[in-house]
């Protein structure tokens, strides 16, 4: 199916013109909105029942930095938690150029269809320069944003680690209170650092391209290691008999790795995300892990290993925030900063000062 004749994901919204969302007055109800505080109880019902305009205006207060606004999410998230918990989390992740996009809109389309009710969770990254990010992800999913059963939330990878956005966790309570049966995580590209993405999703794929030296990836720990499943996408075409070859060299090394705790073996698909072939079987081979994985107690076991996980995490972020905050260690930084500069301490050194320091 040509994407070249729908409409932009721009125009979303059925029954909303261009002059409509550019009229004076809609400008004005729509600044009149964002200027209005619902109160934490407000959002708290209204994302309960689905709401989602709720849901993305509680998904700002967690991401926000703002000490008031935690406050008021913290709220929030304790009071959803209840109701959270009833999806299936999965993770996915690939080099860019990969087709994350695509094979998340496909998969997506096709979960709707059947009607489960998709949230995906898209982390852009953020210049290290401009600390900007695109948040293009509602644009390439020009199909997906449309469905009323679909909720897309693309957030900056900040400076958090793997490309997740610091606050992706709580963000999946509040979409699993919501409603949300199918949770899933696209992150910025392949790397050690992925497993944060890994430590917090039940299902980890990993999507590969054949004929792209990839295949060679396969023997190597790190990535592979953490994939619960490999995806050989854009198998279609000219490039089907190289998909097909790189399949059996990624089978071959899939064995070679010691049983995963869960007691699953990682299987090899092939599938093309443009063309929608072999999404159906992946999604099968998603719920055969669910089913095998509850089966044998691994699924509570994990996610009750991964709070305890995020919760040293969470600890680490905090004191390292409450740390570089403070006043005294402000001014000291930037003077010990330039001692480094100048030749005259030592990083290791410079550390240790400012680490007493704090603790005085």
């Amino acid at each position: 199916m040509s994407k070249t004749s729908k409409s932009s994901a721009l125009k979303n919204k059925e029954g909303v013109s261009i002059s409509e969302i550019t009229n004076n007055s809609s400008i004005e109800n729509i600044r009149k909105k964002r200027k209005s505080k619902p109160t934490s109880q407000l959002l708290i019902t209204q994302i309960l029942n689905g709401n989602i305009t709720a849901l993305s205006r509680a998904i700002t207060l967690v991401e926000s930095s703002n000490p008031l606004h935690l406050k008021k999410a913290n709220e929030i998230i304790k009071s959803c938690l209840p109701y959270a918990n009833n999806s299936i989390r999965i993770g996915i992740t690939g080099v860019p150029g990969v087709g994350k996009s695509t094979f998340i809109e496909a998969l997506g389309i096709h979960l709707t269809t059947t009607g489960k009710k998709v949230a995906v969770l898209a982390v852009d990254p953020s210049s290290s320069l401009s600390k900007g990010s695109i948040l293009g992800d509602k644009t390439r999913m020009e199909d997906l944003v449309k469905d009323t059963n679909a909720f897309i939330r693309p957030s900056p990878s900040g400076t958090s680690l793997g490309g997740v956005a610091r606050k992706t966790r709580e963000t999946i309570i509040l979409c699993e209170a919501a409603g949300f049966d199918t949770v899933i995580i696209e992150t910025v590209g392949v790397g050690q650092s992925e497993t944060a993405v890994h430590s917090m999703v039940d299902f980890f794929l990993l999507l590969k391209l054949a004929g792209a030296g990839d295949e060679l990836q396969g023997i190597k720990r790190g990535i592979i290691e953490m994939a619960d499943a490999i995806a050989i996408n854009k198998a279609d075409g000219e490039n089907q008999k190289a998909a097909k070859l790189a399949k059996v060299e990624f089978n071959r090394a899939l064995h070679l790795y010691p049983q995963k705790e869960s007691e699953w073996q990682p299987k090899v698909l092939l599938c093309s995300a443009l063309k929608q072939e072999g999404i159906s079987e992946i999604w099968q081979l998603i719920k055969n892990y669910e089913k095998h994985s509850k089966a044998n107690s691994y699924f509570d076991h994990n996610r009750k290993a991964q709070n305890k996980f995020w919760l040293l995490q969470t600890i680490e972020e905090r004191l390292k925030s409450d740390f570089f905050n403070q006043k005294k260690i402000k001014t000291a930084l930037s003077t010990q900063l330039q001692l480094i500069e100048e030749g005259t301490t030592t990083p290791f050194v410079a550390a240790e000062y400012l680490l007493g320091l704090a603790l005085d």
